[in-house]
């Protein structure tokens, strides 16, 4: 008998493992493909091992706007697929480390909840049966499969590609369409295109990046624009055939030449064939639903990570998961969404969390947009020739606490951070102004921006 099984094995389940192992708790950590799941495996990790490497030559390619000369460059792409690998298989051998120093038992094989019993419930794999006192559902998510002719058939034969696929492939494509414009399309875009590729976006609505902050995805456009990638926006894909796209766009049906083609429209929560209704767990949407403790609505069952449909990233999933184990073992905590950040690792990224401006007065705030050009910050001038960077600050008029802040350069990923901070523990514009930046940063362009703040 377990204390807790969690059915699976990626963010939010293998730290479920740690947490509740660090407690404790005795537990099991089903998996039926890989421990680290799809952000470790073929996801978040492996795309930035790519993206780091052409970030590295695309860096030397433009050397010469720094006074650096070098010849004869190339990405060896089969190289970089390789170290991929070694990556990813350095850092799910850590995990399965820490899990097995915890006593955490790790079960391979796709986990079946059977029923609710007097002790707890009952789950088989593979036809053993475990029972446990509680259960976390942490199965993640999938790609979402449009019913577009030709789309199954593709996937069928290696032409359609998903996330998994589009990190190993063993050859750079020469012409590489991408269906969705979203945080998966543009970063293999960005990667696919410095390897090579002539890269084309097609997006349903009339800009990229999803609800990223408008102005910011129009320059992250105009930069990709100039590297050489198409974008085809307020498209519709009608057909996908044996070496084409075809796509309507004012009204006219066009079509577009690929040798391999990614589909990247979005994310389903993985909620069939696990047994949910065999002991009645509420869905909606087809993602379970949860309250801020993440419990669901039975009794000794939580639900966290992508499985829930509320916010899909690895990183929500971590903090979803620690409020889970600490309602699990009686620690008050409460999940808040207020404060999650969100990036795009291209070249230059995207940071952004909280309001964008638009959403913030759609809530009833009487906010101010305070914008500046990264070009306030020394170091971003001393690093980025020609860089057309921005940030944006959303602050609430009544309160004068910061409510979103967006922007577009070098280290993005990490400077949002300080926001998020800022954010999530509710800090006055007076508060923030004591706050000491390392000089010279590029994150000074959130002090910069503080300080254009005027009531």
């Amino acid at each position: 008998m377990y204390d807790l099984i969690v059915l699976g094995g990626g963010p939010a389940g293998y730290l479920a493992g740690e947490r509740a192992g660090e407690a404790g708790l005795k537990t099991a950590v089903i998996e039926k493909r890989f421990i680290g799941g799809v952000c470790l495996n073929e996801g978040c990790i492996p795309s930035k091992a790519l993206l780091y490497s052409a970030k590295l030559y695309d860096g030397a390619l433009h050397g010469d706007k720094y006074g650096i000369s070098v010849k004869d460059i190339k990405l060896d792409h089969k190289f970089v697929i390789a170290r991929k690998q070694r990556v990813i298989d350095t850092l799910v051998s850590g995990i399965k480390s820490k899990l097995k120093k915890l006593k955490v038992d790790v079960i391979e094989g796709e986990g079946f909840i059977q029923n609710k019993t007097a002790e707890g419930f009952k789950v088989t794999v593979n036809g053993t049966e475990y029972q446990a006192k509680r259960l976390l559902i942490a199965t993640g998510s999938s790609p979402a499969v449009p019913p577009i002719e030709g789309v199954k058939e593709g996937m069928e034969n290696g032409f359609v590609l998903t996330n998994r696929e589009v990190l190993a492939l063993p050859e750079v494509p020469k012409e590489f369409v991408i269906i969705g414009g979203g945080v998966i399309g543009l970063e293999m875009a960005s990667y696919y295109n410095t390897a090579g590729s002539k890269v084309t976006v097609i997006e349903m609505l009339d800009h990229i990046a999803g609800p990223t902050d408008v102005e910011i995805s129009k320059i992250l456009q105009k930069n990709y624009e100039a590297k050489g990638i198409t974008f085809l926006l307020n498209a519709k894909v009608t057909k996908v055939g044996k070496d084409s796209v075809s796509y309507e766009i004012n009204g006219k049906t066009e079509s577009v030449k690929a040798d391999k083609v990614l589909l990247s429209i979005g994310r389903r929560a993985n909620t069939k064939n696990i047994g949910l209704e065999n002991i009645g767990v509420y869905t909606e949407r087809g993602a379970i639903k949860t309250d801020e403790q993440m419990r669901t609505n039975v009794a000794g069952v939580w639900a966290s990570g992508d499985v829930n449909g509320f916010s899909m990233l690895a990183h929500t999933a971590y903090r979803e998961t620690e409020v889970a184990v600490n309602d699990m073992l009686g620690i008050k905590d409460r999940m808040s969404y207020e404060a999650i950040p969100g990036v795009i690792y291209t070249n230059p990224e995207v940071g952004t969390v909280g309001y964008t401006e638009e959403g913030a007065k759609a809530k009833g705030y009487d906010v101010k947009c305070v914008k500046l050009s990264m070009m306030y910050s020394g170091r971003y001038v001393a690093e980025n020739e020609g860089g057309n960077g921005i940030i944006k600050l959303i602050i609430d008029k009544k309160t004068q606490r910061l409510l979103g802040c967006h922007m577009i350069s070098n280290y993005a990923s990490e400077i949002i951070v300080s926001a998020v901070q800022m954010i999530e523990t509710q800090m006055r514009i007076k508060d923030i102004k004591k706050i000491v930046f390392p000089h010279p940063t590029v994150g000074e362009a959130i002090r910069e921006g503080i300080f254009e703040f005027h009531d």
